[in-house]
């Protein structure tokens, strides 16, 4: 049958300035490589930036032989802001394909968001109310001519309880 399985990832936990990872956003980066290795995955895309950049290459370690792609309709940006950029990348990820594919998109809350609000049919505005852990796993199947199937969102199992829950406000933590 033919089903995308877009397994979509937050990047690991920043520095303050967004230019690299921490030690727990490394540690982060490498734990979810760990718990993904045994997919089948033919493509890791990630966003521009440096953060989203730095957990793809730890990532891709455990997947040696996988293209990594810089896709730029992945970068840091409200959807609501630009919709050509956000509809490219839902029609780039979400595209019905000939066989069963699976990708890994790391890319930033916003963007893990609009996918969820897409998957649902969700109205534009509830984008914001899907809040992604660093390195929380959401994933969505797309068989051929059939709604999406939401499957995983936010999943953290492969971290241990320090470093989950990164990338929410305090407010939000439990």
């Amino acid at each position: 049958m033919a089903v995308r399985h877009l397994w979509l990832v937050r990047h690991g936990e920043a520095v303050p300035d967004q230019s690299d990872l921490t030690e727990a956003g490394r540690q982060q980066a490498s734990l979810l490589g760990a718990r993904l290795a045994g997919l089948p995955v033919e493509a890791i895309s990630h966003s521009p930036k440096p953060r989203a950049l730095r957990t793809a290459q730890i990532v891709a370690r455990h997947f040696p032989d996988v293209p990594v792609r810089e896709v730029e309709e992945l970068d840091d940006q409200v959807p609501t802001d630009d919709p050509g950029v956000s509809a490219a990348m839902i029609t780039r990820f979400t595209s019905p394909v000939a066989d069963e594919i699976h990708e890994l998109v790391i890319t930033h809350n916003f963007q893990v968001g609009w996918f969820l609000r897409d998957a649902y049919a969700a109205p534009p505005e509830r984008f914001r109310v899907a809040n992604q852990c660093n390195t929380g796993v959401t994933l969505i199947r797309y068989p051929a001519g059939q709604v999406p199937r939401v499957i995983l969102v936010n999943d953290l199992t492969h971290l241990p309880a320090e470093l989950r829950w990164t990338g929410f406000p305090p407010e939000l933590r439990p």
